[in-house]
């Protein structure tokens, strides 16, 4: 048979009582040893002789009004702590019970729940703030979740259909194997391929799993290897791609290979944004105390200041910012931002809005600080 737990009253009562039980032996003691010894010894210092029945009649009524006092306190404070407990455990349990309901609210999908200020002390509140910031956080976790979900849907349904509509072309015999429809088959497949392979990047780098391969990279070889690998890119589109690096940028202490991959996510994302006559620059320069700052500035698109928080989202698209009718699998971004967390740096974005273009920062500690570990893929 399960044992019941105790509830709050009986808790607040029990712990009541130990305090009484124990102020009252300790009264009984002093009050039956101490006492009678150093009442007699004033008695007798008054003038009473030894063994008089006066002496005895007054040792005897100072015996029985120790009783009734003790008896009279005893009766007070078990009254006093079942009051006491009864009060304490209603003004906490009432909150407690509030916090159950709006936990089991969230344990059947309902994340709008919220725990309003309920004047139960500052531990209570405390705890009634930090659920009502887990809840916030877990809806925003799966409006994330299901937009991604939407995302990921519509993203693999144009090359999915594309496949099964020439499959059956093929079946059918309505269309034959030639050169073009290798080509769109293949490149509908490698959208696919890229698409899975950009979901275990993210994946792998938000939960620490990317294994880096860090070794002191100077700055501006890296940015310029960046440049080179987009200038055809860059030139078939008509947009200027400029390269300015700080002398005194020196080196970095960075797998060469992720950031590479993070360069190149930043600089296909501004070339995507940007217009035929436009310009991006790619800069470095140091910043603060031996920091690294590398900014990637467009003249393309701009971001709205509503969007700006959520361009690091997976699968996120502003009306300006990443929308489809540009491409991409609006994943990059979010890859770039985990790969840099992983080097202990920041990756954040700026917008003076639509229109005026964007600038993307990295900003990387001196190799003497860059210090945290490398997380190793799990197999």
């Amino acid at each position: 048979m399960t044992r019941r737990p105790r509830g709050l009253v009986s808790r607040f009562l029990l712990a009541q009582l130990l305090v009484v039980a124990a102020s009252l032996l300790a009264a009984v003691v002093v009050a039956s040893l101490a006492g009678p010894a150093i009442f007699h010894e004033h008695l007798i210092m008054a003038g009473h002789p030894e063994n008089s029945p006066e002496l005895l009649h007054v040792e005897q009524a100072y015996r029985d009004t120790n009783l009734i006092t003790l008896g009279v306190a005893l009766g007070t404070a078990l009254v006093c702590a079942l009051v006491v407990s009864a009060w304490c455990s209603r003004r906490i349990r009432g909150p407690l019970e509030r916090l159950t309901e709006a936990a089991q609210g969230m344990a059947h999908g309902r994340y709008d729940t919220r725990v309003p200020a309920m004047g139960a002390g500052a531990e209570v509140e405390a705890l009634a703030s930090s659920f009502n910031t887990m809840a916030a956080r877990l809806r925003s976790t799966e409006d994330t979740r299901r937009r991604m979900l939407s995302d990921l849907a519509h993203e693999m349904r144009t090359p999915i259909a594309v496949l099964t509509v020439y499959c059956e072309a093929l079946q059918d015999g309505v269309t034959h194997w030639d050169e073009t429809t290798s080509e769109l088959m293949s490149e509908q497949l490698a959208r696919l391929t890229r698409l899975v392979d950009d979901i275990n990047d993210v994946s792998r780098a938000e939960e620490g799993r990317i294994d880096l391969d860090r070794t002191e990279q100077p700055v501006g070889e890296l940015l310029r290897s960046a440049v080179e690998a987009h200038r055809e890119g860059y030139a078939a589109k008509g947009v200027a791609l400029e390269l300015d690096v700080d002398e005194s940028a020196g080196t970095v202490d960075v797998d060469r290979q992720r950031m590479g991959q993070v360069l190149g996510n930043l600089l296909t994302n501004a070339l995507r944004h940007t217009p035929l006559g436009g310009k991006v620059i790619l800069r470095a320069a140091r910043q603060g105390p031996g920091q690294i700052a590398i900014h990637v500035a467009d003249t393309g698109d701009g971001i709205s200041a509503e969007h700006l928080s959520h361009v690091f989202e997976r699968f996120y698209r502003g009306d300006t910012a990443r929308d489809r009718d540009h491409g991409g699998s609006g994943i990059g971004l979010t890859i770039s931002k985990a790969l840099v967390e992983a080097h202990g740096g920041t990756l954040t974005a700026a917008s003076p809005g639509p229109g005026h273009g964007a600038v993307f920062t990295i900003q990387l500690p001196p190799p003497q600080l860059a210090d945290l570990p490398p997380a190793r893929e799990a197999h």
